[in-house]
């Protein structure tokens, strides 16, 4: 006799706080989990970029070399290395144990406001206020981007990688997609300046936050708007959006001091989490769990679902 399958836990939001680090790096920027969530990485306006353990609260390491604000950062898959990206104009490659810059790439003509690496870490890519994309070959003693994508025609804010596709937002309005595989080039108006934009975990939808205070779904093969999403406050910063872990909800950073959640195929406004007085600046959801870093001021603070157990 087959037992019946059980009932599907409806998902839970992050909504208890269970950690507040004091990052002590000025504005914190940017805040990221790495590849599988057991750490994070905080950009300072102090030029320091720290790695911590947001589970326990502790800081691991800072990583100085930047001569500006660090504007994002992100962790190889091997947790190995780090790069990073700032208004110095430049991106850092980092050793993540000796906290060593390895190399530092230079070529960007304004401040870098993304950053990432390849599935492999062999290359990272960084999108820039001087409206370019540089893919940086990370083995070679090379000083030249081996690529350039400049088809933005202002500013390039917002960057993700695919194992075989980039997806970058502009301030020209635009959502582009290469498909690295098919040479091709996939663009979407949107209409404002897009501060973000990321892939359904399931690859098959991408989500861009934009300046008229709205996130859109879009269908990533037609470029379909499957849905809206509206009631939070985003019209002059660049401000993080995201979904959650198994792609039930959609997330986004707010200029009223709140995170808001909305529930992804209903559209409706499902939880605003109040964070703090100021601008949240930045947000990270966990890989696999219900667990959401977010950035406010000087401090970030780690959120996890009601039934999470204290301590753990």
């Amino acid at each position: 006799m087959a037992f019946p399958e059980p009932k599907a836990k409806k998902p839970e939001l992050p909504k208890k706080l269970v950690q507040n680090l004091e990052c002590k790096q000025g504005a914190v920027r940017a805040v990221r989990f790495n590849v599988d969530g057991n750490y994070c990485l905080t950009c300072g306006s102090d030029k320091s970029l720290k790695l911590w353990n947001p589970h326990k609260g502790t800081l691991l390491k800072t990583y100085s070399g930047h001569g500006y604000e660090v504007l994002d950062a992100a962790g190889s898959f091997d947790n190995s290395q780090l790069c990073s990206c700032g208004a110095d104009k430049t991106v850092v490659l980092w050793d993540v144990a000796s906290g060593q810059v390895i190399r530092k790439f230079r070529g960007h003509a304004g401040k870098v406001n993304c950053v990432q690496f390849n599935e492999e870490a062999t290359m990272i890519l960084s999108g820039s206020i001087d409206s370019s994309i540089r893919c940086w070959d990370c083995r070679s003693r090379g000083v030249v981007p081996i690529q350039i994508l400049d088809e933005a025609k202002d500013g390039v804010s917002s960057l993700k990688v695919s194992d075989y596709e980039i997806l970058s937002g502009s301030v020209d309005g635009r959502v582009r997609r290469y498909d690295l595989r098919a040479g091709e080039l996939y663009s979407d108006y949107v209409g404002s300046p897009v501060t973000s934009v990321c892939f359904s975990k399931d690859g098959q939808c991408t989500l861009a936050a934009s300046l008229d205070s709205t996130l859109r779904l879009l269908d990533k093969d037609t470029g379909e708007l499957l849905g809206e999403y509206t009631g939070h406050k985003n019209t002059a910063y660049k401000l993080d959006c995201c979904l959650s872990e198994k792609d039930t909800h959609v997330a986004s950073c707010s200029e009223d001091g709140q995170v808001y959640f909305w529930d992804l195929v209903e559209g409706s406004l499902t939880l605003s989490l109040p964070v703090g007085r100021g601008v949240v600046q930045s947000l990270s959801f966990h890989p696999s769990e219900p667990g959401l870093l977010t950035a406010t001021e000087g401090r970030v603070q780690f959120w996890r679902e009601e039934s999470h157990p204290a301590g753990s």
